[in-house]
């Protein structure tokens, strides 16, 4: 299977080709675009063979496993692939059309495709240790596109961005090599197989602790989340929503990876702790957003506030609590990368983030308005949107597996995101500017051309939001497929093992 290559391979060639016309950064600029969007055809591709086929693996140079590297695709895997490709083109089609001139200088496009072989890597990696390999090819790019602007603000976000996340690798690795220590091998499906064979589960759970540790750092899970809004507000727009869409979604799916496949030998006290974590998650993240005035500062603390959702869901561990956090986490990863989209856009027409220097925007721009509060509703959970359907299969979740308080809580959250929501378009849409506050809108904002141009990336992934509301019963059967297999995951194991485990 070819196709489970091209994902990497691609991105990857498309950064050194991009390296090798550094001083043309027009060229560089659909290079990176063509890179991004081939990748996306590979992905919907393979998406579509998974579906139908199963989950399929290549052992790379020959090596059969556990002892070569092998790269493997599920359901949760090709649908994460789709829905984080799909985002990689919005937002590169965004940064075509803002053209930030001092990023491109620093290596903006090669920077963006080093971090999606990261995450594409992450996705369909099948050892631990090119996971962690995959995490610090993420780190690096994103610490490098974090501090590009070099202000003040970039640097500090940069660097507690980086310090917590360091922390986090740390943890990984000491967790790799414990595992290593326990069973011998850093393959998932044969630790899977190695770890159920366990006469002592002990040590397999306080081992997952570690890992519960480093991924929960890298989700922004509590009580590992305050490097995120400390950082996520400070880069160019463009690359605040790609961080916002994917870094920590993928903490999220190595939370779900390692704790349906690896670490499920005492699932009353793992499960029950990401649960705890997932509640405490969803209450920190809301509670820090209700004061903020900053736009990007609210739908930072909204990212905290929405992993705790995925991870309630994964934690209950029935199929339709999985498949509701993995259709959440779609959505979420949609619904969220768009309203930082728009909040670029809000910043170049009024040249401020903040909500009392900015307004009025429904009567200049009533059709970008539309959009915003389409992505802004269904984050809030409102019908028909994808966010309804999300906290719909989640609430269901809970009642079925008698958990009233956690429901009562999700549906709490959900009534303030919805505030905060109403808040931003009440403010920077509806009202008037404030008396005696000057709008100074950033260059490109007098040109049609620009704003509109910025918008589409925007439509499309409000489109996105709209189809999965009212295609929910679809979306939500491919995710129930990928909870069965996460549930069972006999599949996945005979995919790189053959036959013989």
């Amino acid at each position: 299977m070819n196709l489970l290559v091209l994902p990497i391979i691609i991105p990857l060639l498309a950064a050194a080709v991009c390296l090798l016309f550094w001083k043309t950064p027009a060229l560089q600029r659909w290079i990176s675009f063509s890179g991004t969007f081939l990748s996306f055809i590979s992905i919907c591709i393979l998406f579509w063979h998974v579906v139908n086929y199963g989950p399929v693996a290549i052992h790379i140079g020959g090596w059969q496993a556990p002892i070569g590297i092998n790269l493997v695709a599920d359901a949760l895997a090709v649908i994460m692939l789709l829905v984080c490709s799909l985002v990689g083109v919005c937002v590169h089609l965004y940064s075509i059309f803002t053209r930030n001139e001092t990023l491109e200088k620093f290596g903006h496009h090669p920077l963006l495709q080093t971090l999606l072989v990261g995450v594409y890597g992450s996705f369909l990696t099948g050892d631990i240790f090119n996971l962690y390999v995959s995490f610090e090819i993420m780190l690096i790019s994103s610490f490098a596109l974090l501090s590009a602007a070099n202000g003040k603000l970039q640097i500090e976000g940069a660097f507690k961005y980086m310090a917590l996340n360091l922390f986090g690798s740390f943890m990984f690795l000491a967790g790799i090599g414990i595992l290593y220590g326990m069973a011998g091998t850093v393959n998932m499906a044969d630790l899977a197989v190695k770890m159920s064979a366990l006469d002592d589960p002990s040590m397999a759970t306080a081992t997952g602790m570690l890992f519960l540790v480093a991924f929960g750092l890298k989700a922004a899970a509590f009580p590992f989340f305050s490097w995120l809004p400390a950082s996520y507000h400070t880069p160019p727009s463009a690359i605040s929503a790609i961080f916002a869409g994917l870094l920590t979604k993928v903490g999220v799916y190595t939370v779900m990876r390692f704790f349906s496949l690896i670490f499920v030998q005492n699932i009353g006290f793992t499960h029950e702790l990401i649960v705890v974590m997932g509640v405490l998650t969803m209450i920190a993240g809301i509670i820090g957003a209700v004061g903020q005035y900053d736009i990007r500062k609210i739908l930072s603390f909204h990212i905290v506030s929405q992993i705790g959702y995925m991870l309630i869901g994964f934690g209950m561990w029935t199929e339709i609590a999985i498949a509701g956090a993995i259709f959440y986490l779609v959505h979420n990863i949609i619904a969220k990368t768009n309203l930082f989209l728009a909040a670029g856009v809000i910043n170049r027409l009024q040249g401020s983030y903040h909500l009392d220097y900015v307004g009025g925007i429904y009567r200049q721009r009533p059709y970008f308005s539309i959009l915003f509060l389409i992505s802004a509703l269904g984050l809030a959970g409102i019908p028909p949107l994808s966010g309804f359907f999300a906290k719909i299969f989640l609430i269901k979740a809970g009642l079925l597996d008698g958990r009233p308080i956690v429901v009562f809580l999700m549906v709490f959250v959900g009534l303030f995101t919805l505030i905060s929501m109403i808040k931003i378009f009440e403010k920077a849409f509806w009202k008037p500017v404030k008396e005696g506050v000057e709008i100074q809108p950033l260059p490109g904002a007098d040109n049609p051309s620009v704003i509109n141009s910025m918008m589409i990336p925007i439509g499309i992934l409000a489109v996105v939001v709209v189809l999965m509301g009212f295609g929910a019963p679809i979306v939500f059967e491919l995710c129930k497929l990928a909870a069965s297999q996460m549930l069972d995951p006999s599949a996945y194991i005979h995919a790189v093992l053959g036959g013989g485990f």
